[in-house]
Order: C-alpha cells, then sequence, then structure tokens
C-alpha cells in the first residue's frame, strides 16, 4: 500500500462503492459518504504536503558557472539574481554527463546507480534503481523529458515518464525549447526534465571557455526565455525551475595540437556547478551557504512535489532556498 499514489487508491475505493454499495439503501449512503469524506481528507493532505505543483529541472550541459557569469545570459542571470543560487555546488566523479545526469535524476552516486559510461549503448539497458520520474509516477504524478542527447534513454524505467521527446534532426537548444514550448501546455507536468547540450557541443570542439562555447550558452539562454514563457501562457503558477548542469570543464590539446574542452575529472573546473531556484516559495535574492551536491536536486524535487524520500538517497533537499513555514515539515 506504501507504494500506491494516492489517487490510485482513491479510484480502487470509487470503483469498489460502485460495485457493492446499494446507494438506494439508507445505510449504504451513509457508508459512502463516511468514505468519500476519508478520500477527500486524504487527498488534501496529500496536496497540503506538496509545496510546489509543477517543479522544472532545466540542465546546461558543461555550464561552467564562471562563464555562464561572464556570458550574454540575462534571463538565466536574473532567474539567479531574483531567485536563490550557488555558484559553488558540486557534481559527482567522473564528472561525466550521464553519470551526473544520473545522480541528478536518482538522488544517488554513481556508485550506487552504476551508470559509469557515457554513450548510449542500448544493450547495457536502463538503469536498476528509481528515477524520481518513477518515485513521483508511483505518486500519480505526471512527468516528462525534453532531452538534447539520446544517451538520456537508460534513464527511461518502464512506465516511469509520460513523454519523452529527443527532437530530430536537430536536438539543439532552441529546438528542445521549442517542442517543449509546443507541447506543455497539453501535458501540464508536475516534474519536467530539460536538457541543453549546445555548450557541451562546442565546448569539446572549441575550448572550455571559447567564443563559440559563449555562443551556445547565449542560444540556451534565449531557449530558457522560450521554456519560461510557455510555463506562464500555460498558467502553470505554482511551479518552481531548478537550474544546473551536470559538469564543467577544462581545456586539453587535441590530437591535432588544437586546444578542446575536457571533463571527468575531480579537477575543480570539472566539478564546481551553478545551481539555481526560481519560483514558488523560493527565497528572494538569496544566496545558498550550504554545500549542494549533484544528488540534492533529487531530493529537492521530491521535497517540492511532496513524494517521499527514499531511506537509500544521497541527497537531500536544499531547504535553505526556500521559505519554508512552521506547517510545512523540512
Amino acid at each position: 500500500m506504501a507504494q500506491c499514489s494516492t489517487n490510485y487508491f482513491n479510484k480502487i475505493t470509487l470503483n469498489w462503492l460502485k460495485q457493492y454499495v446499494d446507494f438506494n439503501w439508507p445505510p449504504g449512503r451513509f457508508l459512502a459518504g463516511c468514505l468519500m469524506t476519508c478520500l477527500l481528507a486524504s487527498s488534501l493532505a496529500a496536496a497540503e504536503s506538496r509545496r510546489a505543483d509543477h517543479v522544472f529541472i532545466i540542465s546546461f550541459d558543461q555550464g561552467d558557472p564562471d562563464l555562464i557569469q561572464q556570458s550574454e545570459m540575462p534571463v538565466f542571470q536574473q532567474m539567479a539574481a531574483e531567485g536563490a543560487h550557488s555558484w559553488n555546488a558540486f557534481t559527482i566523479v567522473p564528472s561525466l554527463t550521464l553519470s551526473a545526469h544520473t545522480s541528478m535524476l536518482t538522488g544517488v552516486g554513481p556508485q550506487a546507480h552504476q551508470i559509469l559510461w557515457n554513450d548510449y549503448q542500448p544493450a547495457k539497458g536502463v538503469v536498476k534503481l528509481p528515477t524520481i520520474f518513477k518515485l513521483a509516477k508511483q505518486r500519480g504524478l505526471k512527468t516528462a523529458m525534453f532531452v538534447g542527447k539520446e544517451k538520456f534513454k537508460h534513464l527511461l524505467l518502464p512506465g516511469s515518464v509520460d513523454a519523452f521527446i529527443w527532437p530530430q534532426p536537430d536536438d539543439g537548444a532552441l529546438s528542445v525549447a521549442k517542442a517543449f514550448a509546443a507541447q506543455v501546455k497539453t501535458l501540464q507536468p508536475n516534474l519536467c526534465f530539460i536538457h541543453f547540450r549546445d555548450p557541451d557541443t562546442q565546448g569539446h570542439k572549441y575550448g572550455s571557455h571559447s567564443p563559440e562555447k559563449k555562443m551556445a550558452l547565449k542560444d540556451c539562454d534565449l531557449a530558457l526565455g522560450i521554456i519560461k514563457n510557455a510555463i506562464a501562457e500555460a498558467e502553470l503558477t505554482n511551479s518552481v525551475i531548478i537550474l544546473t548542469a551536470d559538469h564543467g570543464s577544462h581545456d586539453i590539446k587535441n590530437n591535432n595540437g588544437k586546444i578542446a574542452g575536457a571533463h571527468g575529472s575531480a579537477e575543480t573546473c570539472d566539478v564546481v556547478i551553478p545551481w539555481v531556484a526560481w519560483g514558488k516559495g523560493v527565497k528572494k535574492n538569496f544566496a545558498v551557504t550550504a554545500p549542494i551536491i549533484q544528488y540534492d536536486t533529487a531530493a529537492t524535487t521530491l521535497w517540492l512535489l511532496g513524494v517521499p524520500l527514499p531511506e537509500y538517497f544521497w541527497g537531500r533537499p536544499v531547504t535553505s532556498a526556500f521559505e519554508v513555514t512552521a506547517e510545512q515539515p523540512n
């Protein structure tokens, strides 16, 4: 029963009432009324424990926090200034895209989730631990993923994601954002993950702090603006947006002797990432000083949605970023 969502339990009870209770019999009507009151109370309790109805996690692949602050990214920078932010959060090691995003979306480190490769390998199947999408679905919530890389299919546990969109043939940030804008009003996901690949693509090709990577970040900021406007136009007012990254980067010389971006190490430049919360209940103009680790994003998301955190989670909610009242337990 602990794994069943409140909505699922309510549906089962209502079906039972229709089958076995005679509504023309006065005691039957009384019994039905009592049960309906209990169902309503349980639904209200679930809603009250939820701090946000919608959480959108937006990941900037190879999003070095210093470069984001230096680049032409007015939307990102304004959201960081208006909300709660840290320019000194940390990812996991190895600081690789698939491993890091798996920690971001499962709440544990790579030692636990064992996604240690970094390209799409269908034969290896999907992650063996529940993702936050799976946990959200068990509570009757809607989920979606809009991504710029095929490798995210390794996180697609059966029945866990209502909509998985990897736009083709163009999977750049602007295409991802346009796909999101076209569907968010219909989907109205409670939990949505959005991924921009562009900085990673340009960083590997031209260097960790190259003009080309700065231009890619500028495109991502335009995409962020599209997403932010689409959420507003869909009237999803009780929402929180989390902006973050999978890893940073450093420069190496490639086989042709040219500068190229790389990552994967435990060096500071690879493991420091941004973390921004903006929206419903987020503290205004607040610098988060508490340590933030990659898997804390998973815990924060579930905490906001009122989904209980599994005991095995490494992550903890970044509660200091939010206006937590006495009626809302941590």
